[in-house]
């Protein structure tokens, strides 16, 4: 299936391995403490790339605007006026190093274990997808940072399928919308999108994993910190008068229920996750990420926290304790539940490639989850990439291809 001639066609006809090669050279990793948008200039590097890419494909109206998001518009060659937009973000993760990186190719992968830089190992034994794709093209890292095909893996799909589009004036579509975004891993995607110019009925966004994922359910997500403020005093003299904030987040910690931390969750699962601690005797935050596929499992959890907090407030009266809950994003499906023709496009078009799609809710969440509830029903379709937001990421280059051509064959399906 993932030998389809359109995916094959692609990869032969357009510049999609020499141009995913060059964007994940371009250090684009976002930066969760800055308050400008894009969180680093660097960002933009990619952005005026892309343009003056766009433009070379003949999209003349390609731009980024002063908040590094890339907008551009390829008329529609039938006069179909809906309006299809596609979505990927340029910058890459925090969890691992993500400048300097040095993209390794393998060809006709032969099924065994790729050993690079640093002892990382990506053994087909215990990662999703490999085997599937001996005598195919890896790409990974030199095994030292992360690859970064989440989402250039999506933004490549993407600008091959306007070069095979320029190709084939034979191939009939509708008005095409193209945006790529920064700051998604920040959670900040589409804090400064500008829909006016996306001016889209609906989208995609090409961020997900393997063939033939398609998404359109994703967690609640819902952060939380928790700033407990003890009493300081000299140690030497600290008998009966120190309330250590450090010990009182530790317990606070050790009793949140261990059964809903990510490590033993999976499926529809709601989980608690601990991201940080910082602070010091004195006072101490505890931060949190809140995630549920159902709503009223994020007000349990919230339940959980203050109870928690009620406890040792008990045990130590002198303990200040202040709880900040804040959304982050929320399911997707009450959106689409309401605009599955959308969902139906991409069935149809994976349908069409010889496949079936693989529908799973996203432990997660992309910038389609916030632009669906912002009026644009945005489901999220596979990019190709696995192992993300670390040294062992890699994609398969038929798998970007594959990608790509499904976003033809939405187009085609678009009447």
């Amino acid at each position: 299936m993932k030998r389809d001639q359109l995916a094959a066609k692609i990869l032969n006809e357009t510049n999609l391995l020499n141009r995913f090669l060059d964007y994940v050279k371009e250090d684009t990793q976002s930066v969760e403490e800055s308050d400008t948008c894009p969180s680093s200039p660097k960002e933009k590097n990619l952005g005026r790339k892309l343009v003056e890419e766009l433009k070379s494909l003949g999209l003349a109206n390609a731009e980024m605007d002063e908040n590094g998001y890339v907008y551009a518009k390829m008329a529609t060659n039938c006069g179909i006026t809906k309006k299809v937009a596609f979505i990927a973000h340029m910058d890459v993760a925090l969890d691992c190093k993500g400048e300097g990186v040095c993209p390794v190719i393998h060809e006709k992968y032969d099924g065994t274990v790729m050993n690079l830089k640093g002892g990382t190992v990506i053994d087909p034994a215990d990662t999703e997808h490999l085997s599937d794709c001996i005598g195919d093209t890896i790409i990974t890292s030199d095994g030292t940072t992360l690859l970064g095909a989440d989402d250039k893996a999506g933004v490549a799909a993407i600008m091959s399928m306007v070069e095979y589009l320029g190709k084939h004036p034979e191939i009939k579509h509708p008005e095409i919308r193209i945006c790529f975004t920064p700051d998604e891993e920040i959670g900040r995607g589409v804090d400064k999108i500008n829909l006016q110019k996306v001016d889209a009925d609906f989208a995609y966004t090409l961020d997900g994993g393997a063939p033939y994922e398609v998404n359109y359910e994703n967690f609640n997500a819902f952060s939380a910190k928790v700033t407990l403020r003890g009493v300081s005093i000299h140690p030497g003299y600290a008998k009966d008068k120190m309330v250590n904030a450090i010990r009182y987040a530790g317990k606070f910690i050790d009793m949140l229920p261990k059964t809903m931390s990510p490590e033993r969750t999976c499926g529809r699962e709601p989980f608690i996750h601990i991201v940080g601690i910082s602070g010091g005797s004195e006072e101490v935050t505890v931060s949190m990420i809140l995630r549920s596929f159902v709503r009223e499992d994020i007000e349990r959890e919230e339940k959980i926290i203050l109870n928690i907090i009620e406890v040792l407030k008990a045990e130590e009266p002198r303990l200040q304790v202040t709880p900040v809950f804040t959304e982050s994003y929320l399911n997707m499906h009450e959106v689409m539940k309401n605009n599955m023709e959308v969902f139906g496009y991409v069935k149809k078009a994976i349908e069409d490639l010889g496949a079936a799609p693989d529908v799973e809710p996203i432990r997660g969440g992309t910038d389609g989850a916030r632009l669906s509830f912002m009026g644009l029903p945005c489901p999220n379709i596979f990019a190709g990439g696995v192992n993300f937001h670390s040294q062992k990421e890699w994609v398969a280059l038929e798998d970007i291809a594959l990608a790509s051509a499904v976003t033809v064959k939405i187009l085609e399906n678009v009447k």
